[in-house]
């Protein structure tokens, strides 16, 4: 989970270890006493976990299920005219549940084998240099809560929708998987919390919230677009400008809205030739030079 998305809902712990989830007043699950039971009960299950331990499993209910079902069937004609190709080939590979919320495990178990990748749960705040960091080893920290039954269709924040459905089906995909690889590598590379911004602005406007030209139109490839039945039908009416590294690296976003900036790439090959290359090679004093060029 991201850093930003914390300042929406942060967690904190109590003397006894037990985590409290505390959700802002414009949360749609603020005044619901069950979800906030569920998540501070989720955010302590994950809380507890180790490295090199099973990623625990979450007693999902079936009101989540319903969630997860209503939330996969919007996405399933969405995903068909609005993803990208590399996308839409990653979630057939991945064969996600419709029906039911699968467990981190679950996926973990199919992406390893596909690319490697596997899930590690996150109870609540990840500081950016170990989320991306993780990366690196091909490691991807996940929250396990799901989004308030009354909203569905939205997400102020990263909820297992968004791991899942978005992140999971593109690191089912190699190309897909060697950038988020790649931008792993350069969170580490970095030093100055001014260069590690920059690597997660650039990450945010790409495989979050990325925007492609195929030959049939404007597709998404970002997995917040994605993940989101509402903002995948919004993003093409959105202030759309070619990829550039330095605008990206430098943009400020609000993680709770729809994104109204976007990036556009003119092939999923340039995201590679010209993220992916700068993330293979950037380090402090060339982003301090990309930066001073603004």
């Amino acid at each position: 989970m991201f850093e930003e998305g914390q300042y929406f809902a942060p967690v904190v712990a109590d003397p006894s270890g037990a985590l409290t989830v505390q959700l802002g007043h414009d949360h749609p699950g603020f005044a619901d006493p069950v979800y906030r039971s569920r998540r501070d009960a989720l955010a302590t299950l994950a809380a507890a976990w180790q490295p090199g331990q099973p990623v625990p499993t979450a007693p999902y209910t079936e009101d989540e299920h319903k969630v997860w079902r209503t939330v996969c069937e919007e996405l399933e004609a969405k995903h068909e005219t609005y993803a990208c190709r590399q996308f839409l080939d990653g979630k057939a590979r991945l064969g996600l549940p419709a029906d039911h919320v699968p467990q981190l495990a679950e996926v973990t178990d199919r992406l390893v084998t596909l690319t490697g990748f596997s899930y590690q749960p996150a109870a609540g705040l990840v500081p950016l240099r170990e989320f991306y960091g993780a990366l690196a080893d091909r490691r991807f920290w996940a929250t396990q809560y799901i989004r308030h039954h009354s909203v569905p269709l939205y997400t102020p924040e990263p909820d297992v929708l968004h791991e899942v459905v978005g992140h999971g089906s593109t690191l089912a995909d190699d190309g897909y998987a060697a950038l988020y690889e790649a931008a792993g590598r350069a969170a580490r590379r970095v030093e100055t919390d001014q260069a590690l911004q920059f690597v997660s602005r650039v990450f945010w406007f790409t495989l979050e919230f990325g925007v492609v030209r195929e030959t049939d139109g404007l597709k998404a490839y970002g997995a917040g677009i994605l993940s989101s039945p509402g903002e995948i039908t919004e993003f093409r009416g959105m202030r759309i400008e070619p990829l550039d590294l330095v605008a990206m690296g430098t943009a400020d976003y609000d993680i709770t809205l729809y994104q109204d900036h976007l990036f556009e790439a003119a092939s999923f090959g340039q995201i590679g030739d010209v993220v992916g290359a700068f993330w293979d090679s950037c380090d402090d004093d060339s982003i301090a030079d990309l930066i001073r060029s603004t």
